[in-house]
């Protein structure tokens, strides 16, 4: 399986929950150099809230959708 976890280069969002009983976790890389991680399904709910409404899909590098 390939490397989802987003770097510098690949930018993004990566959410794990392996099985109802584990916590979530969730990695964020956006353009703009920003980078966040969680731990526990209403951190990492947060985190996906976050990153939506301010990095990742809010903008994009140089103004440019890919």
């Amino acid at each position: 399986m390939a490397d989802l976890t987003p770097t510098p280069d690949r930018p993004g969002l990566h959410v794990t929950k392996p099985d109802p009983t584990t916590p979530a976790t969730a990695t964020a890389v956006c353009h703009c150099g920003a980078t966040a991680t969680a731990t526990g399904d209403s951190q990492v709910k947060a985190l996906v809230e976050g990153y939506t409404a301010n990095h990742g899909p809010a903008h994009r590098k140089g103004g440019a959708r890919r």
